[in-house]
């Protein structure tokens, strides 16, 4: 490391436009930038198309990057999770358990090895240090998939994206003739390993086309559906309801009895729930925040109380289609307090 540098950062490197623009504009603030590529499945072709373009922006940067494969822990952390929980009825959250254990914590341990200070991703997030923000662009805000990053690793991490929009982002990389390629290329699909449908993967391990019965909230056989590992919660279609004339959704999923439990639109209505693997960025015991319990939807006022690692939810509007096992991201404000795993 130079004494002009502001430190050595290691930049995950993925091959997209983001983490490429990320590299850029920290090797012209001052860093000495070093990349990585962490390979995390086995899709035929995906990494190697992916390589040659991280190849080529630290050809163009003359900055050194590393092949990291880190398929056989993702595989034992964040894919066998994605399935056993599918299994269980669940419906996981696999990019919050993959930024936890992988990006933020894998590549921690690698950053450390590297001997650099920072770490840094293209994630639409803003962190100071000591807490995470939520972007300036809200379309692309990604906050709610870090709630469960250890608290620890915040002073380290650096995300120069936050204040961007996408737009801008592609536009910078247009403007640079050798990067060009990367302004129009597709986005990446949300979970990496999912290349269509989350069925399709979970097919290659078990059958899941087993017909069962749909039941009512008493119990009542009402009609028949195709496996309960096509369902997850709030879902409308694809299940025969006998005699219905309003539209029924999925309200619970019973793997043990291959059963749906469906019902009117109004048996969505979640008023509290019941949080474990609690993750906070400050020590918080009792709090009114807003809630965020899925990816896309809007944050909701609650009452949060923390019991060790499991606490309560009381919500000051109903959320429709609370489904265990998606992350519950607490905000307040722009700044993200942390979060838990939504278990009933």
């Amino acid at each position: 490391m130079t004494d002009n540098t502001k430190g050595k950062v290691l930049v995950g490197m993925s091959g997209g436009v983001d983490s490429t623009v990320t590299a850029v504009l920290l090797q012209k603030e001052g860093y000495e930038v070093e990349g990585v590529y962490m390979k995390l499945h086995d899709k035929p072709g995906y990494h190697e198309a992916n390589w040659a373009k991280v190849q080529k922006v630290a050809d163009y940067l003359g900055i050194k990057v590393h092949f990291h494969d880190l398929s056989k822990v993702f595989n034992e952390n964040v894919y066998n999770y994605f399935v056993e929980s599918y299994k269980q009825g669940l419906t996981p959250n696999p990019c919050v358990m993959c930024n936890r254990t992988i990006k933020f914590g894998k590549m921690i341990a690698f950053a450390d090895k590297v001997g650099a200070e920072y770490v840094a991703t293209g994630h639409y997030i803003q962190c100071d240090g000591e807490f995470i923000y939520a972007a300036d662009d809200p379309n692309k805000d990604q906050s709610y998939f870090l709630c469960e990053v250890k608290k620890e690793v915040l002073p380290r991490l650096i995300f120069p994206l936050g204040t961007w929009v996408k737009e801008d982002v592609k536009a910078y990389a247009a403007n640079i003739e050798v990067l060009q390629e990367f302004a129009t290329q597709p986005e990446s699909s949300e979970i990496c390993f999912v290349e269509n449908t989350y069925d399709e993967v979970l097919a290659r391990h078990m059958n899941i086309d087993q017909p069962g019965e749909t039941v009512d909230v008493d119990g009542n056989v009402v009609g028949t559906h195709k496996g309960y590992m096509h369902y997850t919660i709030g879902k409308r279609r694809g299940f025969f309801v006998n005699g219905a004339h309003d539209p029924h959704f999925v309200l619970d999923i019973k793997p043990k009895e291959n059963q749906i439990v469906v019902g009117t639109r109004e048996k969505l209505e979640v008023h509290d729930f019941k949080i474990k693997q609690v993750n906070l960025f400050e020590d918080l015991t009792a709090f009114d925040c807003m809630v965020k319990v899925r990816y896309r939807t809007t944050a909701v006022p609650c009452h949060v109380t923390i019991e060790g690692d499991s606490g309560s939810v009381t919500l000051k509007a109903p959320v429709f289609g609370l489904a265990k096992g998606q992350a519950a991201a607490f905000y307040d404000g722009k700044r993200l307090l942390g979060g838990g795993v939504i278990c009933c």
